[in-house]
């Protein structure tokens, strides 16, 4: 079976309000002006600590060590306030899971990315989940995507990986793997151009992800 990976904010689920709101609220209580949804959506791809150094930053403000830890505890007390599925996401994940393998490869970490995809009612579509918390640098390296073709035994050329983001495009060329850029999401304006298939909405991505694995 081939390999389908999914990158997971701003690809499977519409995450940038509440992140941006989580960002905001670190920002407030440090004495900051807030940003806007747009910018902090901008800033995501890279991992938690990057988005709130970067938010941080962006508001004139200082990171420290205290930063990431309470940009967490604000994030999970949001977790699910307006993240969901994008529209027809669980539709497509239907047809596409009789095309092969799915799993999740997120700079996100793994608690989070979990909580959400069982709170979404997403989880079930997945095999494997790889967090950017785990053994593996966080993307665009491409360890966590290589290290699902080892466990699911499918070679790069028989492999997907699904984004909205340079990162993700950079960690697909990276592993020898297809791309196929969401240009739905929150990060498709500074990926690049050049992919093996883009999809509009996720409703196209049945039709485009076939041809690919045929």
């Amino acid at each position: 079976m081939p390999l389908i990976v999914f990158d997971l904010d701003g690809t499977l689920i519409d995450s940038r309000r509440d992140l941006a709101d989580a960002a905001n609220a670190l920002i407030a209580e440090r004495g900051g002006t807030p940003l806007s949804e747009e910018a902090v959506g901008r800033m995501v791809g890279d991992g938690a600590a990057m988005l709130v150094r970067r938010a941080l930053t962006a508001a004139g403000l200082t990171p420290d060590d205290a930063s990431l830890p309470r940009f967490l505890a604000l994030y999970d007390e949001r977790l699910v306030q307006t993240t969901r599925p994008y529209p027809g996401m669980r539709d497509a994940l239907m047809a596409i899971q009789s095309l092969g393998v799915l799993a999740v490869l997120t700079n996100k970490p793994l608690d989070p990315s979990e909580r959400l995809l069982r709170a979404l009612h997403l989880a079930p579509f997945f095999a494997t989940v790889v967090g950017g918390d785990g053994p593996f640098p966080r993307k665009p390296d491409p360890q966590g995507l290589r290290h699902l073709m080892t466990t699911h035994a499918v070679p790069p050329d028989r492999t997907i990986l699904v984004g909205d983001s340079w990162i993700d495009a950079a960690t697909a060329t990276s592993a020898g793997t297809r791309f196929c850029l969401a240009r739905y999401g929150f990060g498709a304006d500074e990926a690049p151009s050049a992919a093996d298939t883009a999809v509009e909405t996720p409703a196209d991505l049945p039709a485009a992800l076939a041809p690919l694995l045929r």
